[in-house]
């Protein structure tokens, strides 16, 4: 079964220096039916201004996934780690039993503007981390590629939770298929552009609920990057 979760629908919150959409209730946006789907608690799609940014701020027990698209984000936490993510770069933190961290645009002149995903994790409390890879346009042009896994598969970056994640730059005559693991949910969300999934056409911001449907093929893509997340139902968690 597919479900079409379009952009227009989701939730947005302007703050002046910070235009977010929510697929999923975040903050002042609550949607029952679109709570989270799985595992995968958040996708917001920020951009923000130049030189401003979100202060220091905590989380813990959840797995935060940064992928820019457009422009630089600086990142600094309380376990010591700074950088600068590019697009490209996929940022994984692990926030465990408590991190603080703040996200800059470090740019006089440019906004920032990437995706924060949630993924919640199958274990609680454990201590926290960070990782940083990057993954170049000739890595994930016209295939899907692994860029987070509960394993660190195939040189993605490592979550806790028996998770995957993939990113593909499709465009005309490419295509790319995936499998999803039996008993598992699939999501899709188009970063940009637009592509076909098993025939439903899907613009940027679009998401994509798969239920009890074991392969996915997308096709006929209009310079689309999308992420494609393949999900367990329920966390799992340990203590």
């Amino acid at each position: 079964m597919l479900t079409v979760r379009r952009a227009k629908d989701r939730g947005h919150a302007d703050h002046g220096w910070l235009q977010s959409h929510h697929t999923f209730s975040f903050a002042d946006y609550q949607d029952p039916d679109n709570v989270e789907f799985g595992v995968l608690r958040v996708i917001n799609e920020d951009t923000v201004a130049p030189g401003t940014g979100f202060g220091t701020h905590a989380h813990r027990d959840m797995e935060i996934i940064s992928y820019v698209l457009e422009g630089e984000l600086q990142h600094k936490d309380s376990l010591g780690n700074g950088s600068i993510i590019r697009p490209g770069d996929v940022q994984r933190m692990s926030a465990g039993r408590g991190v603080q961290h703040s996200e800059r645009n470090p740019s006089g002149e440019q906004p920032v503007h990437f995706l924060q995903i949630w993924i919640k994790p199958n274990v609680l409390g454990i201590a926290p981390s960070y990782e940083q890879k990057q993954f170049p346009d000739r890595d994930r042009r016209g295939k899907l590629t692994l860029i987070a896994a509960g394993d660190g598969a195939e040189g993605a970056l490592t979550i806790h939770q028996d998770a995957r994640v993939y990113a593909g730059l499709l465009d005309n005559t490419e295509q790319a298929k995936l499998e999803l693991r039996p008993e598992h949910l699939g999501y899709v969300h188009v970063a940009r552009g637009s592509i076909q999934v098993n025939g439903v056409q899907l613009g940027q911001g679009d998401g994509l609920k798969v239920t009890a449907t074991a392969i996915l093929t997308l096709s006929n893509g209009k310079a689309a990057e999308v992420l494609v997340f393949d999900l367990p139902q329920s966390p799992s968690r340990a203590p």
